[in-house]
């Protein structure tokens, strides 16, 4: 039995963006259909509501604690601003519910797809090849959202935000205008083919065709995000130096320099990459000696330990001090979050 991978905003005010608990938890199913239907979008959007009855646990499984939500609540009175989260390479749209959770509280919508390729239920290898839809999935719900039918959650168009863990964090590096150099990688995997990154791009046959490249180094930007959270991304060293340089928008980024089991990234080549590479004064970078990459997944059931010792003992570390430790994580992370996104937009790097 598979259950590792299940479950798994500027606000009104500056005031309110560090509430807790101003509003309850609505929550919707999200589909957005593609024109041709080859790249349809499954998630889930979260909201304000006012609502405070009927609320039921979601999004989580013996392994996973789930979030208490309000199924189709009526939505709270806007405008409130939008977060759009990105998951890691094989993850889902529930991995940061726990996020979604908080900030809706404190009045942000935010909303999560499943990318098709990369995600839990979602591998076929042409989808995964095809890692530049990624940023157009984030993009394309942005485009759904703002638009009819969906306007009754109230978005205001000029703050809109985005998050992403891992491959999540590759996704909202490429929103900035990072642009993909594949010279670059083709450079760098060749002088160092074990490299964990690397293994990972050439497993997925990233642009290793002249149309595939182009596609790959396109300018797949969306000047709509205004700021970005970047959870321990992987890929770094992809992006041209030069696209890096000039990117503007503000960066909440976190480097997890805890490695349990071989499963942490290389920061130098990573997240410390990254931030040397931005223009100066452009982020604000966190590196909490606690913090493990999968600590950006769900918090874990307190037998969720022994679950995974017996049937996916491979898979143990994912919830690795995977209860409070990781729940006043969470606190944490989402407080800075809320504080980042919900500064005036002057007063953020």
């Amino acid at each position: 039995m598979k259950l590792i991978f299940i479950s798994t905003a500027f606000v009104v005010t500056s005031a309110l963006a560090m509430q807790a608990h101003a509003y309850q938890t609505g929550l919707r199913d999200l589909t957005i259909a593609s024109p041709d239907g080859s790249r349809n979008l499954e998630g889930f959007v979260w909201y304000p509501t006012d609502q405070s009855d009927g609320g039921t646990v979601h999004h989580g499984n013996p392994v996973w604690a789930g979030i208490d939500a309000i199924e189709d609540a009526p939505p709270a009175s806007g405008p409130f601003p939008l977060v759009v989260l990105s998951h890691g390479m094989y993850g889902n749209a529930m991995n940061q519910a726990w996020l979604a959770s908080e900030l809706s509280k404190r009045g942000f919508v935010v909303a999560a797809v499943n990318h098709p390729g990369t995600s839990t239920w979602l591998r076929d290898p042409d989808d995964a090849r095809k890692l530049w839809e990624r940023p157009k999935d984030v993009s394309r719900t942005i485009d759904h959202l703002l638009a009819a039918p969906a306007t009754d959650l109230s978005i205001d168009p000029d703050r809109i935000f985005m998050a992403g863990h891992s491959l999540g964090g590759f996704t909202a590096i490429a929103l900035a205008g990072g642009r993909y150099d594949a010279e670059k990688v083709d450079a760098q995997c060749n002088a160092d083919p074990g490299e964990k990154v690397c293994g990972i791009l050439r497993g997925w046959y990233i642009a290793e065709t002249p149309e595939d490249r182009a596609m790959m180094a396109q300018d797949l930007s969306d000047p709509r995000i205004r700021g970005f959270a970047v959870f321990d991304l992987g890929a770094t060293q992809s992006f041209s130096p030069d696209s890096l340089a000039v990117i503007r928008a503000p960066m909440l980024i976190y480097g997890a320099p805890r490695n349990i089991d071989g499963t942490g990234l290389n920061l130098d080549l990573e997240s410390r990459a990254l931030v040397a590479a931005l223009p100066t004064g452009a982020v604000d970078y966190k590196e909490p000696e606690t913090l493990a990459h999968f600590d950006f997944l769900g918090e874990c059931t307190p037998n969720a330990l022994n679950i995974l010792k017996e049937e996916e003992p491979d898979d143990v570390f994912v919830c690795a001090d995977g209860v409070e430790e990781r729940r006043a994580e969470h606190q944490m992370i989402a407080d800075e979050v809320a504080g980042f996104f919900g500064k005036p937009e002057g007063d953020r790097p």
